[in-house]
């Protein structure tokens, strides 16, 4: 698949609408792990493709630290290619 600008606009849109769609139903104030297994669960009712979790290396002066930085969730390579 060609990535173009539309393609990505309406991937961002639907991405937009998913943390948009939490955000009403759940409010303000609760931790960071209930918004994201609630945000996976609706990246996966919109059939979103994306990967949650990924451990992240940090690269520091040249060595890699062993630290446990985690990426949310992130789309899955399918969207790029």
């Amino acid at each position: 698949m060609d990535t173009t600008k539309k393609y990505l606009d309406e991937l961002t849109y639907k991405i937009i609408g998913c943390a948009i769609e939490l955000h009403k139903q759940l409010g303000p104030g609760l931790l960071e792990n209930v918004y994201h297994k609630c945000f996976i669960h609706e990246l996966y009712l919109k059939k979103l493709d994306f990967v949650s979790q990924i451990l992240t290396p940090i690269n520091y002066k040249g060595i890699f630290l062993e630290a446990d930085l985690r990426l949310g969730c992130n789309g899955r390579e399918s969207y790029y290619n």
